[in-house]
């Protein structure tokens, strides 16, 4: 009997432990350390955060930044009050590709959210993203109605975090569930707001170029 209630202590020891150790592997990827990326334009400089939780296009805008396939393409659309675009490669070492949208309601469009671009709806249905371009939003202050609209129209529940951030920073939230957001803006959202009110001509381009080159930073 005492081996047997021996047996059974070691028993559930072994299952606490196991249940510990699936905890810590459950542990939120946005609870990891994030690698770190400095964009340098020619109008400053802006430092973002690549999110662990979208793998996908964590591992390819890592590449491209690392590869240096970045340097010297510019922000060819900025439109005022939305977003900045860039990532339009000059000399792509290789034909156009795609990546499975990796959207996660977690994130939403907030100022500073950086995202990937995509075809529309009507020739790409599975929202899948650019394989090199990217835009970083800007966005407008949003109220407490406007969002509870967009909430019954996206079908996303916004948490009050979410709300508040909306509401004293802004972003575009009627892009929230359409887009993969990949990262955000951890320094230089100055250069941000410096470049999305430069003049631009036809088709959102900046009249003068706005260049970038890319430096990542490894935690």
């Amino acid at each position: 009997m005492k081996f047997k209630n021996t047996f059974s202590l070691c028993l559930l020891f072994v299952c606490m432990f196991a249940v510990s150790t699936v905890n810590a592997q459950e542990a939120t990827e946005e609870e990891k350390p994030r690698t770190q990326v400095l964009i340098k334009t020619s109008m400053g400089d802006i430092k973002i955060e690549l999110f662990n939780e979208t793998k996908l296009h964590r591992k390819n805008f890592l590449m491209l930044a690392k590869s240096g396939q970045y340097n010297g393409s510019i922000f060819h659309r900025v439109i005022r009050d939305f977003m900045i675009q860039g990532g339009e490669l000059k000399n792509p070492r290789r034909p156009d590709y795609t990546l499975p949208a990796e959207i996660n309601h977690g994130y939403v469009h907030t100022k500073g959210m950086l995202s990937a671009a995509r075809k529309p709806d009507s020739a790409n249905p599975m929202k899948a993203s650019s394989g090199s371009q990217f835009y970083i939003v800007q966005g407008t202050r949003q109220k407490p109605t406007d969002l509870d609209a967009m909430s019954q129209r996206n079908g996303i529940k916004y948490t009050d975090k979410q709300k508040l951030t909306y509401e004293t920073l802004g972003g575009t939230p009627f892009l929230d569930g359409q887009y993969t957001i990949f990262g955000r803006v951890i320094e230089g959202m100055e250069v941000l707001e410096k470049i999305a009110a430069v003049k631009v001509g036809g088709g959102s381009k900046p009249l003068k170029e706005i260049t970038m080159t890319m430096k990542v930073i490894l935690l």
